[in-house]
């Protein structure tokens, strides 16, 4: 590993919960596939795999902020471990309906209730900036360190889910899945030294949503354009991989699209750039865009893994960035609210792609489902540049983490938003 990445870990209790993390996201590439897979193996219906994905993702990107909120007033502990409980029950009720073919409804609501699934990636990352928040650099690090994580669950979770549905049985993937979740935020939830400090409605004013920042909305918008791209990608390389007669290897054709975005945090990672944030968001927004184009011509699937991971270049640089400008525009006490709503917005485009890609997959075809990805592309970077002015104007009402370059505010700021 290189040096920066050492360093940030000199801190005690830093390998801990970045590892019960690594464990308690593997869910978030396991949860949609398995269940994508699960359906599609018992009942063949693509519309009806994607739809019930949708359900869970939609659910999870309304409640996730609501107990991401509950997280900044009360604590990682009190409000994970119960969280979780009933996700993990949840999902056990959808598995033991998929299995026993009770009414569609069930499954349905059973992806409705399993929406309470905690953002186990917004923990970890609030975890990172209360150590880091007065060193901007080695901040940096541990984001670029946390996308990569995120970009190893994607690589390996989407094997193990499909793996597990396609040659054990077909209920395996989800259900190895909640095991995951259960027990990684067990392990997060143990480790309180490193666990950040609540902050309570009535002690920080903190009443109002973090989602009234003008530029949190932004990007809250744009990253639901970019979840329909990811949505429309899972849901039509399965489904390409299956007319090209191989559908098992559509979770290494996914891994190879994450190995890329791995391959590019870890180099963002080390860089120390300079310049406006804003401008580099934006051109990874298009960056990403541009990069679906040419998936709608590929015939075969080694072309498709290329173009794949081509693709994935521009994902992780683009999270990174993400995350100091949530700092810059949002109070430290609504943070991990803040994060929370980014995965919110990723999971409501996620559930309209893989709805809408479904559908278009039924009626068209396999490939004609990345004519998804790419409008959802172009939306997203017509959302960026609408929203640009909104993110680079300074932060309204209570002080943010960071400012618009990524530095430290003064230990004064810091402990009156604290």
């Amino acid at each position: 590993m290189p040096s920066p990445y050492r360093a940030i870990f000199a801190a005690p209790g830093t390998l801990g919960f970045s590892a019960a993390g690594l464990i308690g996201r593997l869910p978030i590439s396991m949860v949609g596939v398995g269940i994508l897979t699960m359906i599609s193996e018992i009942t063949g219906r693509y519309a009806m795999a994607s739809a019930l994905t949708g359900t869970l993702a939609l659910a999870a990107a309304f409640i996730g902020p609501q107990v991401s909120r509950l997280v900044d007033q009360y604590g990682q502990r009190r409000v994970l471990r119960p969280a979780t409980l009933v996700c993990v029950a949840s999902v056990a009720v959808l598995l033991a309906a998929a299995a026993n073919g009770w009414p569609d409804w069930t499954l349905f609501v059973c992806a409705a209730v399993a929406g309470c699934v905690p953002s186990v990636g917004s923990m970890i990352r609030a975890r990172w900036t209360v150590i880091y928040q007065d060193s901007p650099r080695e901040l940096h690090t541990a984001y670029s360190f946390e996308s990569v994580v995120d970009e190893v669950c994607f690589i390996f979770g989407p094997i193990i889910a499909i793996g597990l549905s396609t040659t054990w049985f077909p209920e395996a993937g989800p259900l190895i899945a909640a095991l995951c979740l259960l027990v990684g935020v067990w392990l997060l939830t143990a480790q309180r030294s490193t666990e950040p400090e609540p902050h309570p409605r009535e002690e920080h004013g903190n009443r109002t949503s973090a989602l009234r920042s003008p530029g949190l909305q932004v990007l809250t918008a744009t990253f639901v354009a970019t979840g329909a791209i990811f949505g429309s990608i899972d849901v039509s390389t399965l489904a390409f991989a299956e007319e090209q007669g191989h559908k098992s290897a559509a979770s290494f054709i996914l891994a190879i699209w994450a190995f890329g975005s791995c391959l590019a945090g870890i180099v963002f990672g080390l860089l120390h750039l300079k310049g406006k944030s804003e401008r580099r968001w934006v051109l990874g927004v298009c960056a990403m865009a541009v990069s679906m184009i040419p998936l709608l011509l590929a015939g075969n699937l080694p072309f498709l893994a290329v173009a794949l991971f081509v693709s994935g270049l521009a994902i992780a640089p683009t999270m990174i960035t993400t995350m100091a400008l949530i700092e810059a525009h949002v109070p430290r006490a609504k943070l991990t609210e803040g994060m929370t709503w980014i995965s919110t917005g990723l999971a409501v485009g996620v559930a309209v792609g893989s709805s809408v890609t479904g559908l278009v997959i039924d009626a068209s075809g396999a490939r004609s489902g990345y004519v998804v990805s790419i409008s959802s592309g172009v939306a997203a970077a017509a959302v960026a540049f609408a929203g640009y002015r909104r993110l680079t104007k300074p932060a309204q009402g209570e002080e943010p983490a960071t400012d618009g370059d990524g530095d430290s505010r003064t230990q004064q700021q810091g402990d009156r938003v604290a």
